[in-house]
């Protein structure tokens, strides 16, 4: 059944209903220094669905209800090819694309629009201030509708390929779409250490039709918000005010109420590492709800849990991922504090092969200058000389 997210329709509408509004798209000739400028500009789409998405699988293209929308593989700037195909989906969407297309290409003086800077803080400014500002960032950035997604999101990645690639969303400022904007909430909130974060996805039903989104989690003095982009007011941003985690839960719910969308499933991760060099993967469905299944109270629990199994993370985060730098001036953890820095000999830099240890060791293969595990004391075979 195809899948899509965020797709808010009005009572009695189909779910393949066109929707009129506002957009930015790629406009053009694909060139590094003008393609990508061109994106900016402005024009209405009266054809594109009213629609959103969640990257479910990062094997292949996803659908826009039956339709489906272009990741860009290639990175920016956007090749010929992709460029080619993005024009194509629009010719396909929209009811009047063949000429749309043609209209928009053929327009050298299109118009220039501001490109929002990347909010900063000074220390006195509130944590609820500095999501307040980041979202306005992200709003500002504007949603995605030209069925072309800029940026590829692998969910499989580590946390610091993804945090560059929010870089370069920064740098491009470019329109996004509601994974990518979760992507850029973690990067924005990194320098934010009392400000967890934890991604929050949706799947509702309506019509027939799945639909995927979302949103970017955030707790900081005993209150839950979230950050994000959609087609929908109410389907983003939530200000740090609700006290419980089904409070949060509740006020969406009630959000997609109003679109006639019934939410079927709820997928909450865990708190993602501040750390922007860590390797560690972003955990994106600790918990997995079937809402439609579940009453309100066994909901309300099930919540409980999961914010108890939050907090329990904190306490047991992985350590953070050296930076280049710090990693030079590392030497050998088995090396006593006070003890200087030696230079290995052509004969220390060969592999040590561990020959015995003692039942409660492990037989492992060592070089001198790698990083050890453990603080063991390891023996060789001949002389028990000590490492």
């Amino acid at each position: 059944m195809p899948v899509s997210c965020c797709g808010a329709l009005g009572p009695g509408s189909s779910p393949r209903r066109s929707v009129p509004g506002p957009v930015r798209a790629c406009l053009g000739q694909p060139s590094a220094s003008d393609g990508l400028k061109m994106l900016r500009s402005s024009f209405s789409l009266e054809g594109v669905e009213e629609r959103d998405e969640e990257q479910e699988d990062d094997g292949e293209d996803q659908r826009d209800g039956g339709i489906p929308f272009i990741i860009n593989r290639g990175g920016l700037p956007v090749n010929p090819e992709t460029w080619e195909q993005m024009w194509h989906h629009v010719t396909r969407i929209h009811p009047d694309g063949g000429a749309l297309g043609r209209r928009i290409r053929g327009t050298s003086d299109l118009p220039k629009i501001p490109v929002p800077s990347v909010p900063t803080f000074p220390a006195s400014i509130s944590v609820p201030h500095r999501l307040e500002a980041i979202q306005r960032y992200i709003r500002d950035l504007q949603y995605n509708h030209t069925g072309t997604q800029f940026f590829e999101i692998k969910k499989s990645r580590p946390l610091t390929a993804l945090m560059d690639i929010a870089k370069e969303m920064t740098r491009e400022s470019l329109p996004i779409k509601c994974l990518e904007a979760v992507i850029l909430g973690i990067y924005l909130t990194n320098s934010m250490p009392n400000v967890e974060r934890f991604p929050l996805s949706f799947k509702t039903q309506f019509s027939g039709s799945h639909f995927r989104h979302i949103v970017l989690g955030v707790h900081s003095g005993g209150r839950f918000g979230a950050l994000g982009i959609s087609r929908r007011q109410d389907l983003m941003y939530k200000p740090l005010e609700f006290r419980t985690l089904s409070d949060l839960l509740q006020e969406f719910q009630a959000a997609y109420r109003g679109y006639w969308h019934t939410l079927c499933k709820v997928k909450i991760g865990h708190y993602v590492s501040h750390d922007p060099h860590s390797v560690e993967q972003i955990e994106w469905k600790h918990s997995v709800l079937d809402v439609d299944k579940l009453s309100n109270e066994e909901l309300r629990k099930e919540l409980e849990r999961h914010t108890r199994d939050m907090r329990l993370k904190i306490g047991k985060a992985a350590p953070p991922s050296p930076s280049r730098d710090r990693r030079k001036d590392v030497g050998s953890p088995l090396r006593n504090p006070g003890s200087p820095m030696r230079k290995n000999s052509q004969s220390d830099r060969r592999y040590l092969q561990i020959i015995h240890c003692t039942p409660t060791e492990t037989l492992a293969v060592l070089t001198l200058g790698g990083a050890v595990s453990t603080g063991r004391r390891w023996r060789r075979e001949r002389g028990l000389r000590q490492i």
